[in-house]
């Protein structure tokens, strides 16, 4: 199911290139038409998106459904399991405290004779969040709505858009909304794929504007975000799953497998990997990955992925493990080892880091705290995980005084000429001919 290879190997570093470098291919058509989509919601507003909306998820939905009534999200509380509304609130507690540390503060500094600079932080107006609808509708990505919304909400954005693909009735489950007026959501419209994308980018009559767009999405989602950044600011492209497991001799096997098992059921264009410099895990591993595929329901998924993704690699030492967990730059890496505080110096590049026996990753994906939108595809190297920050946006201030002026500007039309931009060097050239006038 999966193979065990040796490093360093020509095996492994063809699997590194593999996996480094899998992405979901974009048929130029799939492109066109994305643009064609965008193109039909900037001219027609709210008549293209009912028209996709009946093409392609509920036949006959209307522009009233355009956005969710209040009275809507009441009666899905009524519907709900209470025992499952406490959980969300739990989990919603969790992420706003993990990420109320992730505020930012404007900050200011003088310079002697009068010269002050600084920053000015500040929120984003407007923030829309895409949740893929799961399923049709009926396995609702509630943690997707609240790793979303809780930063936005904590960065201080007055004006939070969620959009979902509706059920074939034009409605969204009733744990979305549940989740979404929980977490912190001002408005909310039943709408996916690409045309809800071009709604939070273009505006229309019934859905406005908003300035960052975050969220994963399929394949369509991610062309639609790509064709219009730039317009609005974007959390990153999702691609393809991945979970990294560095393992010595004290890792449980059953862990192991099961927590590689917990992204390979996500896509087959997934990738998990173990790396152990246990000459006896790989063994251990591969007997309890055969056995636990086995019992899932998605064991189809979960064996395509292994089979073309997963690889467990056997290094020396764990050094040379940590070697080859920072050349993958995962979405999710796991220490199960004995002493995990002594190889967090060694990460590098990682979306997160889940340390020892009793933290699995399906803990950052739904309760812990930490946001599970992570950058994928090696982007760990440069990209982090959705945060607060991701709604912040942030502007310089500079004031100088008479005096500081004067001390500087002779430095400044120097550089002006050098560059030769004379308009630059004259804008300062002509507030020292006013001083030497007495005019200033």
């Amino acid at each position: 199911m999966v193979p065990v290879l040796s490093y360093p190997s020509a095996e492994a570093e063809r699997f590194f290139s593999v996996v480094t470098g899998r992405q979901v291919a974009v048929d130029p058509e799939v492109e066109k038409g994305v643009q064609e989509i965008l193109e039909a919601v900037r001219r027609e507003g709210d008549d293209a998106l009912v028209r996709f909306t009946r093409r392609f998820d509920a036949p006959d939905f209307s522009s009233h459904q355009m956005t969710v009534p209040p009275e809507e999200i009441d009666r899905a509380y009524a519907v709900a399991d209470p025992s499952l509304v406490d959980v969300i609130r739990r989990a919603r507690d969790n992420i706003f405290a993990f990420h109320e540390h992730q505020k930012q503060s404007s900050w200011f500094i003088t310079r002697s004779n009068g010269c002050y600079m600084g920053q000015l932080v500040q929120p984003v107006a407007a923030a829309g969040l895409y949740v893929p609808g799961g399923q049709g509708g009926e396995t609702p990505l509630v943690s997707t709505v609240l790793m979303t919304a809780v930063p936005a909400v904590v960065a201080g954005v007055s004006d939070i858009a969620m959009v979902s693909p509706p059920r074939r009735d034009g409605s969204l489950n009733p744990y979305l909304l549940v989740a979404a007026r929980e977490a912190g959501v001002h408005r909310i419209h039943p709408i996916g794929s690409a045309w809800a994308v071009a709604a939070l980018a273009f505006g229309t009559q019934s859905v406005r504007a908003v300035d960052v767009l975050v969220g994963p999405g399929n394949i369509y989602v991610s062309v639609a975000k790509k064709l219009v950044a730039g317009r609005v600011g974007l959390d990153g492209l999702a691609g393809p799953s991945e979970v990294v497991v560095v393992a010595d001799h004290s890792a449980d096997p059953n862990f192991v497998a099961a927590d590689l098992l917990s992204q390979a059921e996500h896509d087959p264009m997934a990738s998990a990997v173990c790396i152990t410099d246990d000459t006896h895990m790989a063994e251990k591993v591969l007997a309890a990955l055969e056995t636990q595929t086995a019992e899932l329901a998605r064991q189809d998924i979960a064996r395509r992925a292994l089979a073309r993704y997963g690889a467990i690699v056997q290094t020396s030492t764990l050094e040379e493990a940590m070697v080859v967990a920072n050349r993958l730059a995962p979405e999710h890496l796991e220490l199960l080892v004995e002493d995990p505080w002594a190889l967090l110096p060694s990460v590098r590049h990682a979306g997160a880091v889940f340390m020892g026996a009793h933290t699995p990753e399906a803990l950052g994906d739904y309760f812990a705290g930490p946001n599970h939108v992570l950058p994928t595809s090696g982007t760990a190297r440069f990209a982090s995980a959705l945060s607060v920050e991701t709604f912040l946006k942030k502007t310089t201030l500079l004031a100088y005084s008479e005096k500081a002026f004067e001390r500087d500007a002779a430095a400044v039309m120097a550089l002006a000429s050098l560059e030769r931009l004379d308009a630059h060097a004259r804008s300062v050239q002509v507030r020292m001919a006013s001083r030497s006038h007495g005019r200033v």
